[in-house]
């Protein structure tokens, strides 16, 4: 009776001292502020990241220089572009299968699960979150490799994005299916980071030139990227056979990944080994 009194006190106004539902834009919007707060918050580490990348393509770079020579140089434009999606592929699979291990040793993945909007959720907008701040950073490291081998590629922006977030949506199914594994074994951090190696294979795949491998993931995203940013293929240019390889693969990958991330947390639970560690 009281809050009927209220409510008519007020005019009949509801409450708006009431603390309303979060939505998925919610959601969102506080992930990718988290992001670029530990961007900006902890520059160090985010240089860091590029120093490394850096560091890493000078050793292929200059070593492969001294040994191959002419080799080298040929395809050094492939070389950049291969590596530049390496980069892209590594940030977002070990934005997933990382933080979902982390997660796991922390002992808070329970707390993620019990939310609304459940733990899959929040992990798949952590990966996007991570993955944009990946493309600002390999951006970065593109325009320093262009300068150290005095390199020039087409940059058509609205292609290389599409294709590349594409290709990496492959990527970052792989990480829900790795971070489901962690949730049930616990450590096996050597294992997730051996598999990204073989994302330089998966990316060299298109040089095989095997029609099968265009169905891994990145093989076909790696060849469309090549074309792309070396020979200035724009999107509408693209045969519409290869542009829905691409995105059958990269929704393919996710789905597949994201059902084994489910089912390997339902497993867990029956087995209650979730929380432990």
């Amino acid at each position: 009776m009281s809050r009927h009194r209220a409510s008519e006190g007020d005019g009949g106004q509801p409450d708006e001292t009431e603390p309303r539902s979060a939505t998925h834009y919610h959601l969102a919007r506080a992930v990718l502020y988290r992001e670029y707060l530990i961007f900006v918050r902890y520059p160090a580490n985010a240089i860091g990241g590029i120093v490394i990348s850096l560091f890493f393509f000078g050793l292929l770079f200059y070593g492969g220089r001294m040994i191959a020579g002419q080799a080298l140089t040929d395809s050094l434009e492939g070389i950049i572009v291969g590596y530049f999606l390496w980069t892209l592929s590594v940030g977002a699979y070990s934005s997933i299968s990382n933080d979902i291990g982390s997660e796991v040793q922390w002992g808070t993945l329970e707390r993620h699960i019990m939310t609304p909007f459940g733990f899959a959720p929040v992990a798949l907008l952590k990966g996007v979150a991570k993955v944009v701040r990946t493309f600002i950073t390999s951006a970065l490291v593109l325009a320093v490799m262009l300068v150290i081998t005095d390199t020039t590629l087409q940059l058509p922006v609205a292609t290389i994005v599409l294709v590349s977030t594409l290709s990496i949506c492959s990527v970052l199914g792989l990480g829900f299916a790795a971070g489901g594994i962690a949730v049930l074994y616990k450590r096996i951090g050597n294992w997730l980071n051996l598999l990204q190696f073989g994302f330089v294979l998966l990316i060299s795949a298109p040089a095989f030139d095997l029609g099968w491998t265009g169905f891994l993931p990145l093989a076909q995203g790696s060849a469309l990227l090549q074309r792309a940013m070396v020979d200035g293929t724009r999107l509408w240019e693209f045969p519409l056979v290869d542009l829905a390889v691409l995105v059958v693969v990269a929704a393919g990958y996710l789905l597949g990944g994201y059902a084994v991330f489910e089912a390997a947390t339902r497993r867990a639970r029956r087995l209650g080994v979730l929380g432990d560690y």
